[in-house]
């Protein structure tokens, strides 16, 4: 903890800094939130913390978070029972009810009142307003059946996303705080997967760094050691067999496309790390994978 450390330890935490304040000043971060970062009371303050030093230093933030927890919990209270394809939820009418209360109303509101209580403006959102997300059902591929399609329900694949919003709100000096849900050409709400509305708002804004916090070091290899730096081949390969599955693939995807799209800078960190935001951004020693173009 910093409070631990010696006067001239804190002057060089801070020094190490500079440089990365320098370069990334007036840069875009788009940080994915999720996993124990979301739940463990410490790790909440040392993320929101984070977002208001980032902010305060110059960095403009896009906060994208999921809430598969909160959405878990509500599922079991009303006697439903979470199903996944390949790492997406499968999302009925009604599930699509409880998504959209849990993650625009409870878990939004929470972590922009997280950020606000730090001293920053953090202004929450879903898709749907000023329609900034646009959808259509996504169907999944069966890999089980080749050329077979499988409806999962309320499941959104982005079609476009206007990035005019959160320009907006980000030369106020406001932090947008996204909950991941679409809207369709006829109003229909999407559920869609955060790891996939976090790489998309990083292309679209052309964004210095994507980070996403999870509950893993990083991308580990078949031996459970933790890369600290793949390529898109890596990553294929490891994918065909088998090292990465479920949940694991649509961040995996997602990142992939975003450093192929221009992204700088594409990070898989680890949220259970206090600060592990600033540690990975701020400092010389990451805590997690870099993702690289090539």
């Amino acid at each position: 903890m910093l409070e631990k450390l010696s006067p001239a330890a804190k002057a060089g935490v801070l020094a190490e800094a500079l440089p990365y304040i320098k370069r990334f000043h007036g840069r875009t971060i788009v940080v994915k939130y999720g996993g124990n970062a979301m739940t463990d009371e410490n790790l909440k303050q040392c993320f929101a913390r984070d977002v208001v030093l980032l902010k305060l230093v110059g960095l403009d933030v896009v906060v994208v978070h999921g809430g598969g927890p909160q959405i878990e919990e509500m599922l079991t209270r009303v006697g439903k029972t979470g199903e996944f394809v390949q790492g997406m939820r499968v999302t009925d009418a009604e599930t699509m009810q409880l998504v959209e209360m849990v993650l625009g109303g409870q878990v939004n509101k929470d972590i922009v009142n997280l950020i606000n209580q730090q001293g920053g403006k953090a202004v929450g959102l879903t898709g749907k307003d000023g329609n900034f997300i646009r959808a259509k059902k996504l169907l999944m591929h069966d890999q089980n059946n080749a050329g077979e399609l499988i409806d999962i329900g309320q499941v959104g694949d982005i079609v476009s996303i206007d990035p005019a919003l959160i320009s907006l709100l980000d030369t106020g000096d406001f932090i947008p705080v996204i909950a991941p849900i679409g809207v369709g050409e006829n109003g229909e709400t999407y559920n869609i997967n955060a790891d996939v509305v976090a790489g998309k708002i990083a292309e679209v804004l052309r964004a210095e760094k994507l980070v996403m916090m999870t509950n893993t070091p990083g991308v580990l290899d078949k031996s459970g050691r933790l890369l600290t730096g793949v390529t898109p081949k890596q990553i294929d390969d490891m994918v065909a067999d088998g090292t990465l599955s479920g949940g694991m693939l649509p961040k995996i995807s997602s990142a992939l496309d975003a450093a192929r799209s221009g992204v700088r800078g594409v990070h898989i960190i680890d949220g259970r790390v206090e600060h592990a935001l600033l540690l990975e951004i701020l400092t010389d020693e990451g805590v997690g994978t870099l993702i690289k173009s090539k």
